[in-house]
């Protein structure tokens, strides 16, 4: 019989994702942050490929890559209020630290994109990983995570991603859970 490991069990039976708004901090310390990512990194990946990498968002540089998440979308929208460009501006800064997944998929003899960029899905582990270490996580895309000119601006290349951004802080409330599927609505055995 293989070994059990009953606290992960309850963390992944209890885990929930916080609001964005409900984020603060204290946020994770530089060698719990390798510590997350290292574990992110021990997901599925057929070929060894390791089709995805990690950018790391604290301090400043939250601001910084916000600064070029409103300037794209005043590109896009001119006119629009300053208090809805502020909120673009800060798409960043709600959580300490923020983690951003990238997929980098290449094609292959033999291992579809497709299973590659669902390899670097799978690295989004490192939600459970913050909630392991005692943190509140969040994996967000928004549409900025689809914008060329922010996916260039924040060092991807034309062929790489974002599968989402992971906010990572200790929650200002705790979280609300939401409802789940009763596993006979999505749950057939063949």
């Amino acid at each position: 019989m293989s070994t059990r490991y009953p606290d992960a069990l309850t963390l992944l039976r209890t885990r929930r994702s916080p609001k964005l708004l409900d984020m603060s901090g204290p946020g994770p310390k530089p060698a719990e942050v390798d510590e997350m990512l290292a574990i992110a990194s021990r997901v599925p990946d057929h070929g060894k490929l390791t089709p995805w990498r990690f950018i790391v968002f604290e301090g400043e540089a939250r601001s910084r890559a916000g600064e070029v998440i409103a300037q794209a979308f005043l590109a896009d929208n001119p006119d629009a209020e300053p208090e809805r460009v502020a909120i673009e501006r800060a798409r960043l800064t709600h959580a300490p630290t923020v983690i951003a997944v990238v997929s980098v998929a290449r094609p292959h003899a033999k291992i579809p994109e497709w299973e590659q960029t669902l390899s670097a899905a799978a690295a989004t582990l490192l939600v459970v990983a913050a909630n392991a270490l005692g943190y509140s996580a969040t994996w967000l895309t928004q549409w900025y995570s689809y914008d060329a000119r922010v996916r260039a601006a924040l060092g991807l290349s034309p062929d790489e991603r974002f599968i989402g951004f992971v906010h990572v802080g200790t929650p200002a409330n705790p979280p609300e859970d939401r409802p789940r599927p009763a596993l006979t609505d999505i749950v057939t055995r063949f």
